[in-house]
């Protein structure tokens, strides 16, 4: 990560760089943590004197908030619509799915063996896709599909709010699988909670229209892995496109991983200079703010009794 995009907006302040699995014996000391895909739970919080957990994102479902709460902790992140974040995700989403439609993976190895004139592949023209989110994300992947010419359906967690231009219909979570039964395209950018994990599981997978296409640029921890791998192996699914893992980094040898009809990438869909630079201006922004005694903005809880480190 080139944090030298973040140095120079913060004068002053010492920035430390330690492995995942080592934060809990580096937080000694820290005025604020940025966890980057690192577990923050009751231990790290407890074991140091930290004031301010800052992600340089929107994910903070690896940490405990009601622990950091408790323990006088502000939790908070950086919103995607600000940072740019959306966009860039949006973008992967976009590659993925013309990825899979059109088969490149198998093109390639068709040139390879001068087998010319395929595979056949798909067209998005009065295909269907169902985005399950409408976060900043998901209506981004919306705004940069709807051109293609799709027909275009959603899941959000509070149907009933605004409705978005050039979705056709929108949904609550309970008819995911109804949903599901009518998309060629099933796309995932939902938030990972308690409520959701294993959102994508044997019944939303066996639910779906023989032959669709998964994508999924959330969190691996929405996907039952073995019932995907299921669904792949059975031909449900005829491919899926992954940007994330239940476990991560995920293991490059495994079935899911080298599966022929799986596109993998590692956990990049946020990751652009752009996304980047604007990150560092908010996180900066939002240290200093705090520094100085006031909420950080864009906070997911709110201590009643703020620790200073």
């Amino acid at each position: 990560m080139p944090w030298s995009y973040l140095s120079p907006l913060l004068p002053g302040w010492q920035i430390d760089v330690c492995a995942r699995n080592e934060l809990l014996s580096a937080v000694d000391g820290a005025d604020v943590v940025c966890p980057f895909g690192a577990r923050v739970d009751r231990a790290v919080i407890a074991a140091g004197r930290f004031g301010l957990v800052q992600q340089f994102g929107v994910g903070l479902d690896a940490v405990d908030i009601e622990a950091a709460t408790e323990l006088g902790v502000w939790v908070s992140r950086l919103p995607g619509e600000l940072t740019g974040n959306a966009d860039s995700v949006a973008e992967l989403v976009v590659t993925h799915v013309l990825l899979l439609m059109r088969r490149v993976d198998e093109a390639r190895q068709a040139l390879r063996e001068r087998r010319w004139s395929q595979p056949m592949g798909r067209s998005l023209v009065d295909s269907t896709i169902v985005v399950v989110g409408l976060g900043a994300s998901g209506i981004a992947v919306v705004n940069r599909l709807r051109p293609f010419g799709p027909r275009i359906l959603a899941i959000r967690a509070h149907p009933e709010r605004s409705p978005v231009d050039g979705v056709d219909r929108v949904a609550g979570p309970g008819e995911l699988r109804a949903l599901a039964g009518e998309a060629d395209i099933l796309i995932c950018c939902a938030t990972l909670d308690e409520t959701s994990r294993n959102l994508f599981d044997s019944g939303v997978f066996g639910a779906v229209r023989p032959g669709a296409l998964f994508v999924n640029v959330a969190r691996g921890g929405l996907v039952d892995e073995p019932a995907l791998l299921e669904a792949l192996n059975s031909g449900r699914l005829a491919g899926a496109a992954l940007d994330v893992f239940a476990t991560e980094p995920a293991d490059p040898h495994s079935a899911l991983l080298t599966h022929p009809n799986v596109i993998a990438t590692p956990h990049i869909a946020g990751l652009t200079g752009r996304t980047f630079r604007n990150s560092a201006r908010l996180f900066a922004g939002n240290l200093r703010r705090w520094s100085e005694g006031a909420a950080p903005e864009w906070s997911a809880n709110a201590p009643p009794a703020p620790r200073r480190a």
